[in-house]
């Protein structure tokens, strides 16, 4: 997955909070999520799930053709489902859309 200040594709980045204890079932709940419903959705381009060291966040990151192609995933009735079992686990989460301002690659 490149990124580029130039795409017109939409980035969105969501951040989970939970205890130690639950960080392994957010993630398989969220792994499970990407494998089965959400990567099969028109407009997504790709994704990659973080997790720090202290197992008490994940952050998803992922990128779709445009705003409304996310959204309509969203309303899908199976990601409703997933989404409050996923809640449930959580302290709290936020997915937050991003438009690429800038890149820095590598020297």
């Amino acid at each position: 997955m490149q990124i580029s200040a130039t795409s017109d594709e939409q980035t969105v980045i969501s951040t989970f909070e939970m205890t130690p204890g639950t960080c392994t079932d957010v993630l398989e709940a969220l792994q499970d999520a990407y494998d089965k419903v959400i990567r099969h959705q028109p407009g997504f381009r790709g994704a990659a799930l973080h997790v720090n060291d202290a197992q008490t966040r994940i952050c998803t990151y992922s990128r779709w053709r445009e705003r409304t192609d996310f959204q309509a995933m969203l309303r899908t009735p199976e990601m409703r489902e997933r989404n409050r079992a996923i809640a449930a686990l959580c302290a709290r989460f936020e997915p937050v859309m991003y438009e690429v301002a800038a890149t820095y690659p590598a020297e």
